[in-house]
């Protein structure tokens, strides 16, 4: 084959691990939700025109894309060798000069124009209509490019299934297939993150307080658990999705499924859906008002995401209100009623761990020389204030905890109330201690995953536990 051939490349799931049509939808709905309604119009004059409006309303960092370095390689070779390129994409036209510009590997650019869409049999006609009947070599990932790949003089693929594999070998014999990535469930579970489900726990606290074991209620409580943590997942997904820009510029979220391109971004459309499904089906069987609670927690969290992680403050009121709703959907799936302590505690406590993950941000950010948060509204100049805030709001709940050690109910239900004094001091030393850390810059991003992590906060957790066994006991 003479090396004046011309290399053409495609651009999603080929020279990138993303699809750009999904890229460009989330990062314009994570900059203005309202976009969706363009989108919608958009897409009834066609998937070119629909292409067009998010290119040209989507923020998406082309330098930051989870590019395939095995594709970038092969694509350096041919030039080394004399060889020009092509980069022919059904993404848009002014995407394509982006990315192209980034890498400074193609002689020519094609893309998406709004009314052509440059895939399947469109691409391959304008190949051959360019190039000539096997006047090119094509690399591409997926069945569309079967039409392009019948007119080249050799096929590459990128990370096809053997089936697929089958085919472009029956029809072009000169075929190499580079395969950069490993397939599997990890990525997946990674996505759903089930490491957060610890937090779900907290749905067991109504029944654990008013010390009620019957079978049916804890039945009930498994059952709340595993609705919470499907819904939990598909929020996480779309959490991720909405977030990729700036997980890719953080040191560690920039290697999430979606944010590295170990799970390609296409599987959005059911790993959203999926889960929440399956949740809000076990919740209508607990009842209609476990129900409504998930489905608050649902838009709150859709809220947060899309608009109010951005609001200086009202993130953390966001998050501690969160987290005291899974103690809340507890009680509505066991009908066991929450005190005023356990609701006062509980926002207290979990606006401090709110303010510790920010704090944790911000210390990260001053230690890279960054002047503020990607995707929040919070400057390193803000870490002493909300330090402050943190460390105020749990000493807080800690004198509510005590306070409610005093209460009638307290005293008529424990034989000896007093020793749960004990809990507050080691609450006291385990909150001292994370604020250290995290002043020092040993925080992990989420204090409850390195509270998980950490043996001193297991000792601490057990040591509680024998305080309430005690003074309830004896």
């Amino acid at each position: 084959m003479a090396q004046a051939k011309m290399l053409v490349a495609d651009l999603d799931g080929t020279l990138v691990r993303t699809d750009m049509l999904f890229e460009t939808f989330w990062s314009s709905i994570a900059s203005d939700w309202r976009l969706l309604f363009s989108a919608i119009g958009g897409l009834l004059k066609g998937r070119a025109r629909l292409k067009q409006i998010l290119a040209r309303e989507s923020a998406v960092e082309v330098a930051h894309l989870p590019y395939n370095d095995q594709v970038i390689n092969y694509i350096r070779s041919w030039r080394a060798e004399g060889g020009q390129t092509a980069l022919v994409t059904a993404s848009d036209q002014v995407l394509a000069d982006r990315i192209a510009k980034h890498l400074g590997l193609f002689d020519e650019i094609y893309g998406s124009d709004g009314s052509h869409n440059l895939k399947g049999p469109n691409k391959a006609a304008f190949l051959v209509e360019r190039y000539g009947e096997n006047g090119f070599v094509y690399i591409g990932d997926s069945a569309a490019d079967l039409h392009a790949w019948k007119h080249a003089a050799k096929a590459v693929t990128v990370d096809i299934p053997d089936a697929l594999k089958a085919k472009v070998n029956a029809m072009n014999s000169e075929a190499d297939h580079l395969t950069s990535c490993s397939k599997g469930i990890i990525p997946y579970l990674k996505a759903l993150r089930p490491q957060q489900w610890l937090k779900n726990l907290l749905i067991f606290i109504p029944m654990l307080a008013a010390h009620q074991f019957g079978a049916v209620t804890i039945t009930q409580s498994i059952l709340a658990f595993v609705a919470f943590c499907c819904v939990a997942s598909s929020v996480y997904v779309l959490n991720d999705l909405l977030d990729l820009s700036a997980d890719r510029c953080h040191p560690t979220k920039c290697n999430r499924p979606f944010a590295s391109g170990a799970l390609p971004i296409v599987h959005s459309v059911w790993l959203v859906p999926g889960p929440l499904v399956l949740g809000l089906s076990v919740a209508a069987y607990l009842g209609w008002w476990f129900f409504a609670v998930m489905l608050f927690y649902y838009i709150s969290t859709l809220a947060y995401s899309m608009w109010l992680k951005r609001i200086v403050i009202i993130d953390i009121c966001m998050l501690a209100g969160l987290y005291t709703l899974r103690i809340l959907a507890g009680s509505a799936a066991t009908s066991i009623p929450v005190s005023d302590w356990l609701r006062e505690f509980s926002l207290f406590f979990f606006f401090t761990l709110a303010t510790v993950k920010r704090q944790a941000e911000l210390v990260d950010c001053k230690a890279s020389g960054k002047s503020d948060v990607a995707g929040r509204g919070y400057r390193v100049a803000d870490l002493p204030l909300v330090s402050q805030l943190g460390s105020a709001s749990g000493f807080v709940s800690i004198l509510v905890l005590a306070l409610y050690f005093n209460t009638p109910a307290v005293i008529e239900t424990y034989s000896s109330p007093e020793i749960l004094w004990g809990s507050t001091v080691v609450l006291l030393y385990w909150l001292t201690r994370v604020y250290m850390i995290t002043h020092r810059g040993g925080m992990h991003d989420d204090p409850i995953i390195f509270a998980v992590k950490d043996k001193v906060s297991w000792v601490c957790l057990v040591i509680i536990i024998l305080f309430v066994w005690v003074a309830f006991t004896f």
